[in-house]
């Protein structure tokens, strides 16, 4: 499989352990009694460690969908090469670090590795563009 698909693929499973580590975490907080009921009462407001896992997890499904979008398009048109392959790579690994740093509540250097997933985008797209 192409490190391009690969990177897609592996980007899906990292947005579900985000799903299931974000929810496991509220839920400690909310308890099932809550979550299993018709949810017509707001929840507490998440813990310090609920909210930045939440905003992470948020921040991965703004950029996924054009992330998936451009990954498509270089393999669609048979555009896979240096610019995919390495756009892919730092998307895909800035993704993964952007959750410890972010739930750690690290400012500054989860703003860097943010910059590198969104330097990786921007190489598929141009790869996707035939540049």
């Amino acid at each position: 499989m192409p490190i391009e698909l690969q990177a897609l693929a592996w980007t899906i499973v990292l947005g579900l352990v985000q799903v299931l580590l974000t929810a496991s975490v509220l839920r400690r907080q909310q308890g099932l009694k809550w979550a299993a009921g018709p949810r017509d009462v707001a929840p507490p407001s998440p813990t310090p460690l609920g909210g930045r896992l939440q905003r992470a997890q948020a921040n991965l499904m703004e950029t996924f969908p054009f992330f998936a979008a451009a990954v498509l398009v270089v393999m669609i048109q048979g555009r896979q090469g240096d610019l995919s392959h390495w756009g892919c790579l730092l998307y895909f690994w800035a993704r993964v670090l952007y959750v410890p740093l972010y739930a750690a509540g690290i400012p500054r250097v989860r703003s860097l590795v943010w910059m590198v997933s969104l330097i990786g985008l921007l190489l598929v797209l141009a790869a996707a563009l035939g540049a």
